[in-house]
């Protein structure tokens, strides 16, 4: 069984966002899908089932926060690790809200430890995932 790359949806209401952090996201040898709604970002992640959400919380229609208590409300999404990328002064989470978030970053992004992050998310996964080294034993 092959290592898998670890699965991203950046979700941002800006196209230019979304498009510049999937591509660098993609160049570190990550997959990478892009949504520019909270409702389009519900469908993917219910799609993909990806290991990480990148979540803006300024966002018309359904803020960010509404997003992530919808994304822990799907099925098979209970290790999904969700992380708040804001400008906002604060990303305090409103009190309907706790824990939704695992890490909160804000913009303009520290890009570096965007990567040590993921990597250490991807490695994470990597260590539940059941490796097999030979024929079963019986």
């Amino acid at each position: 069984m092959g290592k898998r790359a670890l699965r991203t949806l950046i979700v941002d209401d800006c196209v230019d966002t979304t498009a510049s952090l999937a591509w660098l996201i993609r160049a570190w040898g990550f997959v990478a899908e892009e949504a520019n709604t909270g409702r389009d970002a519900l469908r993917l992640a219910t799609e993909s089932s990806p290991d990480v959400v990148l979540l803006d919380l300024m966002m018309p229609g359904m803020d960010g926060w509404a997003v992530a208590r919808e994304l822990r409300r799907l099925p098979d999404l209970e290790d999904l690790v969700v992380v708040v990328l804001s400008g906002c002064n604060s990303t305090d989470a409103p009190p309907d809200s706790p824990g939704e978030c695992c890490l909160h970053m804000r913009k303009p992004l520290d890009l570096e430890r965007l990567r040590q992050f993921l990597t250490r998310s991807e490695k994470e996964i990597h260590c539940h995932v059941p490796q097999t080294t030979g024929p079963p034993v019986d």
